[in-house]
């Protein structure tokens, strides 16, 4: 069965989009033209009634697919009772979901919780409940990371150039070193864990004090960057290492949390615990949340009026948060972890068809599909990649790219196998459509 029924865009949405250029910044990195009229799970409607399946999930923030009835039911009831009372105050769900998270994170000791609005929200807490604490003040992050763009998080902000364009100095006393990509190694040898580690004992000996670093902050798989997974040993080397010198380590799992990998949250597959942990995206299905966790013994020195938000807590957003929990933890992590691994398998038995596929990577619902120029040495297809995109959202699958030349792919954690297939169908017709484009 057809799902697109008209041109795209649409009559309705190219009125809409026309309105939207006359009122909106123009700085929203939009893709395609796709204008949302309403979703149901993994489905999605434009405004002209066409039917696209969303393996983007709002960038991987609808956890639990678009109008899930128990996250809904719980939104409801909630405003019912009251829209908003600030941090100021007391509510249940602010600190059931609180008493959760501080039970669900993997810190490894009794832990204190601080809720806020957005991922780059809960790292810029992290930033400072890491220099308050340590009164230290310079930070280590990686290439390739994203961790928001708020002025402290931007300053560790990589993946592309164009995020830092024009906003030059952000937060000073950040160093980046690389992120260990065994796919494209930028270190000889075959450990390109070790090496990274080797090369930031080699900065703490040269040109950066580590006696001066409050945090190492890093994405245990790193998002943006291209989906990359990490070298086993990479995180736990990376443990040690702020063991060693005093310094926090800060995982940023906004877009790997809440059991987008297939356990609650990446780290786990490595069993390291962090001192802090960021949180957000999935976390609320949709409504906006953020949230940092650390160790009690460190959140604790925050003193009354360190640090707070307006909207931290809000009633609607711990409902959503609390629904979302309840399903992450019933079922959805672990069809996450079962449907993702069906998807990887069938995403590279596609590959051995094509050989501008390079990898496929990735845990649970958290995959990357990296494009190469075919018979080149492993040269990004850049141009393939946006125009599979492209492709792809012309033909009904909502995607979005990653890294220089990596297709994402991250829909709800509730996906069936069937959407996965059917997706499967419109990406192979998608990538046929976009090599011939590319080589016309």
């Amino acid at each position: 069965m057809r799902h697109i029924k008209t041109e795209l865009p649409g009559p309705k949405a190219r009125a809409l989009i026309a309105r939207d250029a006359l009122v909106t910044t123009p700085s929203y990195p939009r893709d395609y033209p796709f204008v949302m009229s309403h979703g149901r799970g993994t489905e999605v409607w434009d405004v002209d009634g066409n039917r696209f399946l969303d393996f983007e999930a709002g960038i991987a923030v609808c956890a639990t697919g678009h109008a899930h009835p128990e996250v809904v039911a719980a939104i409801r009831a909630a405003a019912d009772d009251f829209v908003h009372i600030s941090s100021d105050f007391w509510h249940e769900r602010m600190t059931a979901l609180a008493e959760r998270l501080v039970r669900l994170a993997p810190i490894g000791e009794p832990a204190l919780a601080f809720l806020c609005q957005s991922g780059t929200e809960a790292v810029e807490g992290a930033l400072k409940l890491a220099r308050y604490v340590t009164r230290r003040p310079r930070f280590i992050g990686f290439l390739g990371g994203f961790h928001g763009r708020t002025m402290g998080s931007l300053a560790f902000t990589s993946s592309k150039y164009t995020q830092q364009l024009g906003f030059a100095p952000t937060m000073p006393g950040v160093t980046h070193v690389p992120y260990p990509n065994p796919y494209r190694p930028l270190f000889r040898g075959p450990d390109q864990g070790k090496a990274v580690l080797d090369y930031i004992r080699m900065l703490f000996e040269r040109s950066v004090p580590a006696a001066e670093v409050a945090a190492i902050i890093v994405e245990p798989i790193q998002g943006e960057g291209g989906y990359l997974v990490p070298p086993d040993g990479f995180l736990a080397g990376l443990r040690a290492l702020a063991d060693e010198h005093g310094i926090l380590l800060v995982f940023d799992e906004v877009q790997s949390g809440v059991g987008r990998t297939g356990k609650l949250f990446a780290c786990e597959h490595w069993g390291v615990h962090p001192d802090i942990i960021t949180l957000a995206k999935g976390l609320g299905s949709g409504v906006p949340i953020g949230a940092v966790v650390a160790k009690r013994r460190i959140m604790a020195e925050w003193k009354r009026g360190a640090h707070g938000n307006t909207y931290g807590g809000n009633p609607l957003a711990c409902a959503a948060a609390n629904a979302t929990l309840d399903l992450v933890e019933r079922e959805y992590a672990a069809l996450a972890a079962k449907h993702g691994a069906y998807f990887q398998g069938r995403l590279r038995e596609l590959a051995q068809h094509y050989p501008c596929v390079g990898e496929v990577r990735g845990k649970g619902l958290m995959i990357g599909m990296e494009l190469i120029e075919p018979g080149a040495d492993r040269v990004p297809a850049k141009a393939l990649c946006d125009a599979l995109v492209t492709r792809a959202f012309h033909n009904g699958l909502l995607l979005l790219s990653c890294g220089t030349s990596t297709v994402r792919f991250m829909p709800p954690l509730n996906v069936s196998t069937t959407h996965i297939d059917e997706a499967l169908v419109l990406l192979r017709t998608s990538l046929d459509e976009a090599l011939q484009g590319v080589r016309a």
